[in-house]
């Protein structure tokens, strides 16, 4: 069998990652230098650089307790996802009576945008009485479809006769999930994480409408306050955006074997 040189291939995908590299570099170089993004021609080493933008952006609003904010709904809608979301994917492995409605009915949801079901959830969130609460931030998503289908394919690639071998042992479908299923599917959680952290931690629009108290404000909603009270934003925007983007990367950068193994768990069986 003929092998063709692999040279060409890694020369491309280092050129794309170059380029795809050239925006991130240019936020990090633009918040420790402030200059502007229009000059021409533009410096590709910063003048000058130093950290007062991201001291600014510190001090300029309780950028802390906005951080803690999303920290803790965060935290709250990573447990949920891993939960309710293995719970619903094993569900979807057994066969019964109307799976497959079932999973129309999931995959005809999945179009369905958030904003077209705000105001029920807005409503049941106060009829819970959870407005302005860190569980009624995190309560919307609690669970995700996507999410759900990743544990489903994670565990359809488990042999059945594991399971069988399990129930001949007398453990109960809880303790199938949790003690059987749940150890094997490690880049379905890592891939629950990285995805059900990174909606929460950017989500805008359903913490502006539900939230009542400036202290229960999230990061998305501390930089459009931040903007309203700069004028000249250009270094500390970036400096911000900076601040914001380092966790959900370096989240990814610890989990990112898993979070491809999860997304390609169903492509090989047994």
């Amino acid at each position: 069998m003929h092998r063709y040189p692999r040279w060409p291939i890694h020369l491309a995908l280092l050129a794309t990652s170059f380029v795809m590299l050239v925006p991130f570099y240019w936020v990090l170089k633009t918040s420790v230098s402030g200059e502007n993004i229009f000059n021409y021609p533009p410096n590709i080493i910063p003048r000058d650089p130093h950290l007062f933008y991201y001291v600014d952006v510190w001090y300029a609003i309780p950028f802390a307790r906005y951080f803690l904010n999303s920290i803790i709904v965060s935290a709250i809608t990573i447990a949920a996802n891993i939960v309710f979301n293995a719970m619903a994917g094993y569900a979807l492995t057994r066969g019964f009576r109307g799976k497959n409605l079932v999973l129309m009915l999931f995959l005809s949801c999945m179009m369905v945008p958030f904003q077209a079901t705000i105001i029920p959830a807005y409503l049941i969130t106060g009829k819970l009485g959870l407005l302005d609460s860190y569980l009624g931030l995190a309560l919307p998503q609690f669970s995700t479809i996507i999410c759900i289908f990743v544990f489903k394919a994670s565990f359809d690639a488990v042999p059945k006769s594991l399971i069988d071998a399990a129930k001949i042992d007398g453990l109960s479908e809880w303790r199938i999930i949790w003690k059987v299923m749940m150890p094997l599917a490690k880049s379905a959680m890592a891939t629950n994480v990285i995805l059900s952290f990174i909606w929460s931690w950017n989500n805008f629009l359903w913490p502006l409408i539900m939230t009542r108290s400036a202290d229960m404000q999230t990061l998305p909603l501390g930089l459009a306050r931040f903007l309203s009270y700069q004028e000249d934003t250009t270094g500390a925007l970036y400096a911000f955006c900076i601040m914001v983007l380092a966790p959900g990367i370096l989240l990814f950068l610890l989990a990112q074997k898993e979070f491809i193994q999860g997304l390609t768990s169903g492509a090989t069986k047994g």
